[in-house]
């Protein structure tokens, strides 16, 4: 049944369900209701996705106390997840001083490649978290991704002095359960939010801010008290909110129907679509977001790794941690404001997500320029802020590109497709720092590929997928069904008239 289709022997306005009353196939409205009709979606097109009415009719509550639950929960699992992978910096220069005590000549790349195996896998797994949110659901997803996490902590913590035992426990084991509890984050809002989805992504995508701001100097006090082991035992403990929050995940979405069996179709076809929504391939708008991105993330891991290592070299004895924490600080913020503004009627997510890349793009190849300490913290604060503006928007993008039946993995692959981008992207400004000593190229070549990226994302105002020929048959059809509700109204004024004439 599609969207337009009458439910039976009777048709719907307004939420209303009405007798059916058609000429020449169009269901009638009275004036009044088509009014409220088209007033409700010029509010809510901008919100409503495709597939939008795939979830038999029950629309998101958007408010509740399971609502509010599940907000809190997917808030502390993106805080506890990103958190520590944002602050692997402090990690990195213990590891770095420790390699090169060894003789290492490459330890500032060996090092970096422990944290960005971390991103990179958390982002390279996350279509298959997609997948096995499907298949098994979100709840016992997030459930193994809390598990995988902690576990791979744990691991490392007693595995400080291999480096190569590192990058599986700390970087491949602690970043899949990453990815396992990370995609469900952002999917189960879609479940209990609509209306205010991207006030709530702001929300959510925060609490890595505010862990980002909390963790590095608790991090440094474990580690000059405590040392490596210790901390990241620590870490393996606050890791177990993701397991406790993944009770509260109740998805309301029924899960996607298994594909029927076409005539011709093989088995190996058939087991394809069944694990894969190959609907979201077909729009070339996602097609063209999904490649766009991870183009554009090639830098964007760079200055979270390397930028305690920069502050060190060029501004020693000041404050390795504060732009970390600045970083997390207006990343937060910027969540929260460009959520609301992502959700108010005529603003387009795409242009804003734009934005956000070109600043990013534009302040990386600005930071070896800051003459000063604080020239630097102004970069920074000013890069957090369009960073939360980029984070926040992934989510609503994807529902309003791919609807909630194939958001889900449409953020699972779009994840997945940048993880090659940010796995690589921190090693390589390491190799150039150990072979010139130097930030300037580095950061730099980090800033170009943002600005590449957000210009081959106006490709996507050229393409008018089969969604929008629906919309714009809608709107023709509402149209039709306005004339012929008034040609009606006139016919039967005029049986009136001559009816009082014959009397």
């Amino acid at each position: 049944m599609t969207e337009n289709e009458p439910l039976n022997e009777h048709d719907t306005c307004n939420g209303q369900i009405l007798p059916t009353n058609k000429i020449n196939g169009f269901k009638l409205c009275t004036n009044q209701e088509q009014e409220q009709i088209n007033e409700k979606d010029q509010f809510t097109d901008h919100i409503e996705a495709p597939c939008c009415r795939d979830i038999h009719g029950k629309e998101p509550p958007d408010g509740g106390i399971r609502a509010w639950l599940v907000m809190l929960s997917a808030f502390l699992c993106n805080g506890v997840i990103f958190g520590i992978i944002n602050t692997y910096g402090s990690i990195h220069a213990l590891l770095t001083d420790r390699l090169t005590e060894q003789g290492d000549k490459d330890a500032s790349s060996k090092a970096a490649l422990v944290g960005s195996l971390t991103i990179g896998t958390t982002f390279l797994f996350s279509p298959i978290a997609g997948c096995l949110t499907d298949k098994i659901g979100l709840r016992l997803t997030t459930l193994i991704g809390g598990l995988l996490s902690t576990g791979g902590l744990l691991i490392s913590s007693f595995c400080t002095q291999n480096i190569s035992t590192l990058y599986i426990s700390y970087g491949i084991m602690f970043g899949f359960g990453a990815a396992l509890a990370y995609t469900p984050t952002l999917a189960i809002l879609g479940h209990y939010f609509k209306r205010y989805l991207g006030k709530v992504n702001g929300f959510v995508t925060a609490g890595s801010s505010v862990f980002t701001i909390i963790l590095p100097p608790a991090m440094d006090y474990l580690l000059e008290g405590h040392g490596l082991e210790m901390t990241l035992q620590v870490m393996s403990l606050l890791s177990c909110f993701v397991i406790v929050c993944s009770f509260v995940y109740k998805p309301l979405h029924p899960p996607p129907e298994p594909p029927k069996r076409k005539p011709g179709r093989s088995r190996v076809s058939l087991m394809l679509h069944s694990v894969i929504n190959v609907k979201i391939w077909k729009s070339k708008k996602y097609v063209i977001w999904a490649l766009c991105v991870p183009l554009a993330l090639f830098g964007y891991f760079v200055p979270y790794v390397h930028m305690m290592k920069f502050v060190k070299s060029v501004f020693p004895g000041k404050n390795e941690n504060l732009p970390v924490m600045c970083i997390g600080i207006t990343s937060g913020i910027g969540r929260l404001i460009f959520g609301v503004i992502a959700d108010l009627p005529g603003v387009n997510r795409i242009y804003l997500q734009q934005l956000s890349l070109v600043c990013i793009g534009t302040i990386t190849m600005l930071l070896p320029l800051a003459s000063s300490y604080l020239i630097l913290i102004v970069f920074i604060l000013m890069m957090g802020l369009f960073d939360g503006c980029f984070i926040s928007l992934l989510g609503p993008i994807a529902y309003q590109i791919c609807g909630p039946s194939g958001a889900t993995q449409a953020i699972g692959f779009l994840l997945g497709l940048s993880s090659l981008p940010l796995t690589i992207g921190p090693p390589i400004a390491g190799k150039i720092y150990d072979t010139t000593g130097s930030y300037s190229i580095p950061f730099t070549i980090a800033g170009i590929p943002p600005l590449i990226g957000a210009g081959m994302l106006f490709l996507i105002r050229f393409v008018r997928d089969e969604q929008d020929s629906k919309n714009i048959l809608r709107i023709q059809k509402n149209d039709i069904e306005d004339i012929i509700d008034v040609q009606e109204n006139s016919w039967n004024k005029s049986e009136s008239i001559n009816d009082d004439r014959e009397s």
